[in-house]
């Protein structure tokens, strides 16, 4: 009988997490004997009582295990500390709002069963989600699919199912900044995607945040790409050229007209340009070594503070 793992990070899900657990209990009905499952509830630093809602959850059935992190390591540290605790010869990774559909999970093992590695999630429809948001979302995809070292597919969700041999490969990854769906790109291994609709949360509220979530796009940008690096001496190298050829304009023109212009405002245009380009590149340098300095550190990704239903293995 082959395991399968379910990675669900939870932050402050008390209104979600007894729903999660009803409906993956019917799943992994429908899909016994065929299939075993283990759920990996990862406890976020939640400030209400999903811890205590996930201990009760699993007294009634062992198959959830709990791990509880010693605080908010964001949702890719909880993923992370999840797949580490993982065993089953495939890891299911969804979300604990139910935005995530339970029910496409045997979706996602009929396409591992085909031989695909890297099941992902693409989302056809997000029914909560304003224009300002949806806008954003569009201009974050483009983004990381022009910046990235390896394509990013369009509305892409973490909700997929990856093979142990794709997310053993992801566990021996050391790095403290990581956006896992760029990630997963760049491991590799045959990959399929299974269409979706989004659902609205389940209950709760949620920790959607703009300011936040574009200082994660653009982590996830850097700490993906060195794209934003490369196009500094681009940009360099245009602008001398222009300067050079603007020179040589400005040349021969004092040579046949006399002095062009008093130039005093388009002078002070220029500088102020030249100095605006150079204090962005430098901020793009400094968004670099601030995450060089965050890598060299060291500090792990999660701290886990207590642990239910795991044995006594080792976990790096």
């Amino acid at each position: 009988m082959r395991l399968i793992s379910i990675v669900v990070p939870a932050y402050n899900e008390s209104a979600c997490v007894d729903e999660l657990a009803s409906r993956l209990a019917a799943v992994f009905e429908h899909l016994a004997p065929a299939y075993d499952f283990e759920a990996i509830i990862v406890e976020n630093g939640s400030e209400d009582d999903t811890y205590e809602k996930l201990l009760a959850i699993r007294t009634r059935d062992p198959r959830f295990k709990i791990l509880r992190l010693s605080r908010n390591f964001g949702a890719e540290g909880a993923v992370t500390a999840g797949l580490r605790r993982a065993s089953g010869d495939a890891a299911v990774i969804m979300c604990a709002d139910l935005q995530d559909p339970p029910e496409v999970i045997p979706r996602f093992i009929e396409r591992w069963e085909e031989g695909y590695e890297n099941v992902y999630g693409v989302i056809t429809r997000r029914s909560d989600e304003g224009i300002v948001r949806r806008a954003a979302t569009r201009v974050f995809y483009w983004l990381i699919d022009k910046l990235s070292d390896h394509p990013v597919p369009r509305n892409v969700s973490d909700f997929r199912l990856v093979d142990r041999r794709a997310y053993e490969a992801l566990n021996r990854m050391r790095e403290r900044n990581r956006m896992m769906r760029t990630m997963w790109g760049w491991i590799g291994f045959t990959s399929a995607p299974v269409e979706h609709e989004r659902a609205p949360r389940h209950g709760g509220k949620s920790t959607y945040a703009f300011a936040r979530n574009v200082r994660f796009a653009l982590n996830g940008i850097i700490a993906s790409s060195v794209a934003p690096l490369k196009l500094i001496p681009l940009f360099g190298i245009t602008l001398a050229a222009i300067s050079f050829v603007t020179g040589i304009v400005l040349a021969i023109d004092w040579f046949m007209f006399g002095v062009p212009f008093a130039g005093y405002g388009t002078i002070v245009a220029l500088m102020l340009l030249m100095f605006g380009l150079l204090f962005l590149f430098l901020g793009i340098i400094s968004e670099y070594v601030g995450m060089i300095f965050e890598e060299v550190r060291a500090r792990p990704s999660f701290i886990v503070s207590a642990e239910h239903g795991f044995d006594d293995r080792v976990h790096a």
